[in-house]
């Protein structure tokens, strides 16, 4: 069926269970995993203007980390099931595209991702990410609840 699974992490609660959840999936079906995490762009600007380089340096480079320890819980969790994975960053423009995207590029089948993993009132405002997949994704994505 399918042969590589991304599984996109925010994160949140929800993304975390659709992480372990998706890894078992992987491992029933014989099949690898990415793991992924977009970063989000920060604007070079505020209310009173332009802000400079150096002030948005160490913003960008707390969101790194902190992205790549979500990832780090993810590949352990695979390593425990003995299902092989890799973990992905990027800085797409926005996060669905950066999904469709890694998925296109590492030859995936199929995006394994939570149903939402912002509040439901930040969902309602920015739209669903997932939402956004759904509609965009050439490939299967399996919307884990």
């Amino acid at each position: 069926m399918f042969k590589h699974i991304l599984i996109p992490i925010d994160g949140s609660p929800r993304s975390r269970k659709a992480a372990k959840a998706g890894i078992a999936f992987a491992k029933e079906l014989g099949a690898k995993v990415t793991a992924y995490h977009a970063l989000e762009v920060l604007p070079p600007y505020s209310d009173t203007g332009f802000l400079p380089l150096s002030a948005l340096e160490p913003l960008e480079a707390a969101a790194r980390n902190r992205a790549q320890k979500y990832l780090d819980e993810a590949v352990k969790i695979a390593r425990a099931a003995a299902v092989a994975c890799e973990s992905q960053i990027s800085t797409p423009v926005t996060v669905y595209q950066g999904i469709i995207d890694t998925a296109k590029k590492k030859k995936c089948d199929v995006i394994f991702m939570a149903s939402h993993g912002r509040g439901e009132v930040a969902s309602l405002v920015l739209g669903s990410v997932t939402v956004k997949v759904l509609a965009h994704s050439k490939i299967p994505v399996v919307v884990f609840r």
